[in-house]
């Protein structure tokens, strides 16, 4: 006895049929509402085209022409010879030259420089005599990585120094001695450039985002329009959204701190209200940014988009990852406009070289600058939203 095959029965057939082609309307639906979502087709195309180039332009894991500083205590040829030795390993780029140990100092706290060379008096003398003297190198070893690639390369310069000084070819022994001192961070303790640079990473993300999805929230839930029609102005709107996250960028800040200082033993040797001072700006300066977003997106993804666009390069570009002296010159231009490069200078400034107000004025004035821009920014879209 044969079974005979029947046909599908014709419902069947029109069932298949009906999966494709409703399918088919959904893609066809997601694509239409992915091309008129304008932040999600942007977020698609620039974000890996952001990190491609940055990645492959701007990151340097092996920085040079690092800026520099000399004490020069004598003016002499050999002097001269061992401060081109040092520009020739492609390490040091010297921009200042001063004349006494407090300038030298303030220099290197300040972050201005990140390697100082002193040539004390009488060098040259002493080298020709054969007293050995020795020749100080002081590096700004709160970024151990741009450091220690510095500092390595320190053995070559005593005979490309002295080939054509003293000697024809390379010397019989080292007539002076180079002494490395890594300052701030002599173990060269990755926690220690770690610690406070999570402080403000930290606060950038959360800022950020805090700030632009309570706005946009308020919009989707439709809660602006009933706050809006209360006898209230923008910049009161504002100010009412931003000193509460304040105080939590506070908590978050003392538990980082807290617990670095607990944990891995990262010492805070500056002023802690002046930290604390300049937080509250650094703070508020990000949750204006965050509000700013917040008047230009529709909707909450959007939000977290945008803020993702912008953390981005500042992660990469403010110097927490990378070292901030070996990026190419447009991309520490592009750098010093984000908060966080500076915010980074002053709290391992203050935590790890006790520097004051006195050596953090450039980073202090360049942070409230963007302060001001970024408020003003905000409460102006604002206005232009109510409109």
């Amino acid at each position: 006895m044969s079974v005979v095959d029947h046909p599908a029965p014709q419902h069947e057939i029109r069932e298949r049929f009906g999966f494709w082609r409703r399918s088919y309307a959904m893609l066809i639906k997601e694509f239409i509402q992915l091309r008129r979502d304008r932040v999600s087709f942007a977020m698609i195309v620039m974000l890996p085209v952001m990190q491609l180039m940055l990645f492959g332009y701007a990151i340097n894991t092996t920085p040079h022409n690092l800026p520099s500083a000399v004490l020069l205590q004598e003016d002499s040829d050999l002097a001269r010879s061992i401060l081109k030795a040092l520009e020739n390993t492609a390490y040091f780029r010297f921009l200042y030259e001063v004349h006494d140990v407090e300038d030298f100092d303030n220099l290197l706290k300040s972050g201005k420089v990140l390697f100082g060379v002193e040539i004390p008096r009488g060098f040259e003398r002493a080298v020709r005599r054969g007293d050995k003297p020795a020749l100080l190198v002081a590096a700004d070893a709160t970024d151990p990585v741009a450091a220690s690639s510095a500092i390595g390369s320190l053995g070559m310069v005593v005979q490309t120094a002295l080939k054509h000084d003293l000697y024809i070819g390379d010397p019989p022994e080292m007539p002076f001695e180079i002494r490395a001192h890594a300052r701030y961070n002599p173990a060269a303790a990755s926690s220690l450039n770690i610690v406070p640079g999570l402080v403000g990473t930290i606060l950038t993300m959360t800022m950020l985002i805090f700030t632009a999805l309570s706005v946009t929230r308020e919009v989707e839930r439709g809660t602006m329009e009933s706050l809006l029609s209360m006898p209230i102005k923008p910049v009161e709107v504002m100010f009412g959204k931003i000193v509460p996250y304040v105080l939590v960028g506070f908590v978050q800040a003392f538990l980082i701190i807290g617990i670095g200082v607990g944990l891995f033993g990262v010492p805070v040797l500056g002023n802690l209200f002046l930290l604390a001072l300049l937080s509250t700006l650094f703070i508020t300066t990000n949750l204006s940014i965050g509000y700013t977003i917040s008047t230009l997106v529709q909707n909450q993804l959007q939000a977290m988009q945008m803020s993702m666009m912008f953390f981005l390069p500042s992660i990469l570009l403010s110097g927490f990852m990378f070292p901030f002296a070996g990026m190419p010159a447009w991309a520490q231009y592009v750098g010093e406009a984000l908060p966080l490069t500076h915010y980074l200078r002053i709290v391992r400034a203050i935590m790890l070289k006790g520097a004051t107000m006195q050596n953090l004025r450039f980073d202090t004035l360049a942070l409230a600058a963007l302060m001001l821009l970024a408020m003003t920014i905000a409460v102006t879209r604002f206005r232009r939203t109510l409109d």
